[in-house]
């Protein structure tokens, strides 16, 4: 292996220092001289969250696939040794190699969510590349981000050369195909820049220009050169069967925050809850055949050693073979000791014979999402579960064996009441009192129900995309409602209750539906130290207060403003498929009060029909 970037003697000062060192199990090596391209994929957060992430390991494989490019990994460096490097002029290098990051051809940075912009710009400022695109030349990499928040870039806009916008298994090569011929033909940057913007998918932030109203609101938003196209849509994969996905996944050498085997066995959801960005910008359903999960499993397993494997998708109760896949996992691992892991359940869809035969191998607690505590409010954000279906889920989870539940919420969405935060805590009491129904002798111990809350915020091409947000401090007395609410039950010993910080959102919410003028105010937060934001041991609220006063930006216009259905928003050049005029009819219906039914229940004409496949023609020959 190549000498380590960093010496022993730096290893043994920071924490974790496996993070640091590369030489996973089914990790890539090449010869750099035998490659026309190298790419950089980076995490911009700490190894343990950045190896979990099945998106880098998918593109990470096929990437490598190629002979004529090596892709390598970058994550952020924890704060220790983040100091360390700063001191030493030790630049940011890429796993694999540990070659500095600045002499790639390409830096790729998935962004999944806001609150790792400001790791964004330390991974560009440790690899000695231009923070802002404009200062950068033909001797720095090309900088291109991809992931959920791409669907609104615009306040990362001016840090990036590039934004993927979709599914990266479809246009990859198109675009490693131009830059092999531009670098051969030894065209510019701005060159090579320009041709991008004709692949499909490929959104190159300089070549538009947005210009805004007296209000602040955005007037235009134009292509600022000829053949640029106004509307980017989005890349998506149809025959999900004959998509790249990894034999050997990357094995960590330290335990990280899902050290398991990930089976994704569809994207997309049918279920359209009106707060949910994934359930919209990941339309339409597509499945994986169960011949290519069973085969696709063994061969994960028997390439990592992994002891636990999970179902990967928005909502695994709607995969079509979910019983038939679970039984042959079950049947197949018994003798490996392997865990099942089915995150992403329906209650009123979670099958009493399934729970039983997952639980003779390990015991664990049932995560369940109601999303908001009494019916009219889950109904408006379109979540279509009744508190009937929720108890009888709950009673067949307690008589299958099960004793601790979690249950998820959400705080300040459109039209909440008291009474609706208050019902948060009913319910949960409820589903205790469905646990202590059962007869003393065939219970197993003392239930446990965990409600935690998070707090709304509104993203775009959602139904909620216009909505206003709550104040933070409307945040915290709703908080408040509910842990005084939950000490008034009879079984409050039974019930737990946690929630999130609301200085955190309220910054989500601005980041989420910023646009271009927000980049100051994230470079600005930066300066004065702002990272690893996610985490609250370092997110420092007021640096941000203080960054966006001293670059004269609201944060109110973007977190709490109620937007104009007729505004002109930052992401609407994006295509999703899914229309702005179905958007705005389901916020109508959530005003309403009005329940959307689900895509195989009926056709609602959102739009994703358009790329002609998934579940928008399943039942059409």
């Amino acid at each position: 292996m190549k000498e380590l970037a960093l010496s022993e003697e730096i290893l043994l000062k920071v924490e974790k220092p496996a993070r640091y060192i590369g030489g996973e199990i089914n990790s890539v090596v090449k010869d750099p001289s035998q490659v026309d391209i190298r790419f950089a994929f980076c995490f911009p957060d700490v190894y343990e969250i950045g190896m979990s992430h099945l998106g880098i390991q998918i593109l990470y494989d096929m990437f490598n696939r190629r002979e004529d490019v090596w892709c390598e990994r970058v994550y952020s460096p924890w704060p220790d040794l983040d100091r360390i490097m700063r001191q030493e002029h030790i630049p940011l290098y890429a796993l694999e190699s540990q070659d500095p990051v600045r002499d790639f051809d390409f830096l790729g940075i998935t962004i999944q969510y806001e609150m790792c912009y400001t790791n964004i710009l330390q991974v560009l400022d440790l690899s000695g590349i231009p923070i802002w695109a404009a200062e950068r030349t033909d001797r720095d990499p090309i900088v291109i981000g991809g992931g959920p928040c791409t669907y609104n870039p615009e306040p990362l806009a001016p840090f990036f050369d590039l934004f993927y916008i979709g599914e990266g298994e479809t246009q990859y090569d198109a675009l490693f195909d131009l830059y092999k011929e531009y670098k051969k033909k030894g065209k510019s940057r701005q060159d090579f820049l320009l041709a991008c913007a004709s692949i499909p998918g490929i959104y190159v932030p300089s070549l538009y220009e947005p210009s805004y109203k007296e209000d602040g609101t955005l007037a235009a938003f134009t292509p600022a050169a000829e053949g640029v196209p106004r509307k980017v849509r989005k890349e998506l994969v149809l025959q999900m069967d004959e998509a790249p996905y990894p034999d050997k996944p990357l094995v960590p050498l330290m335990q990280v925050t899902q050290d398991r085997v990930t089976l994704e066995i569809q994207r997309g959801c049918i279920r359209g809850c009106r707060f949910c960005q994934a359930g919209q910008i990941y339309r339409p359903v597509r499945e994986r055949s169960l011949e290519f999960l069973k085969a696709q499993a063994i061969r994960m397993l028997e390439s990592t050693g992994c002891e636990e494997i999970t179902l990967s998708s928005l909502s695994s109760s709607d995969y079509s073979k979910l019983k038939e896949l679970v039984y042959f996992l079950i049947d197949e691992t018994h003798v490996r000791h392997v865990n099942i892991s089915l995150p992403s359940l329906r209650i009123d869809a979670f099958s009493l014979d399934v729970m039983s035969k997952v639980q003779d191998i390990k015991k664990s607690s049932l995560t369940f999402a109601p999303e908001a505590g009494t019916q009219r409010l889950r109904d408006v954000i379109n979540k279509g579960l009744t508190e009937e279906d929720i108890l009888r889920g709950a009673s067949e989870a307690f008589k299958g064996g099960w004793n601790k539940v979690k249950l998820y919420f959400m705080l300040g969405q459109p039209t909440e009441t008291d009474e609706d935060v208050m019902g948060i805590a009913r319910l949960a009491e409820r589903i205790a009192e469905t646990y202590y129904e059962i007869p003393k002798e065939e219970r197993h111990g003392k239930c446990q129900i965990t409600s935690s809350t998070s707090f709304f915020v509104p993203k775009p091409f959602t139904p909620f995309q216009w909505a206003p947000m709550n104040t933070a401090e409307e945040f915290l007395r709703k908080a408040y409602l509910v842990k005084d609410t939950m000490r008034q039950q009879l079984n409050q010993k039974s019930l737990r209750y946690h929630y999130h910080e609301a200085d955190v959102t309220m910054l989500e919410g601005a980041l989420a539906r910023g646009d271009r003028r927000l980049a100051p105010v994230i470079c600005r937060a930066y300066q004065k130290g702002c990272l690893f934001d996610a985490w609250d041991e370092y997110f420092d609220n007021s640096r941000w207060m203080d960054a966006f006063a001293e670059e004269g930006v609201d944060m109110d216009f973007y977190s709490i403003r109620e937007r104009d259905l007729d505004e002109l928003l930052p992401w609407d050049f994006i295509d999703c498929g899914v229309t702005k005029q179905f958007l705005k009819k389901e916020y109508e219906r959530a005003l309403q009060g009005i329940v959307t039914p689900n895509c195989r229940e009926h056709c609602n004409g959102c739009g994703a029909a358009v790329f002609g496949g998934g579940v928008c023609f399943e039942n059409k020959n």
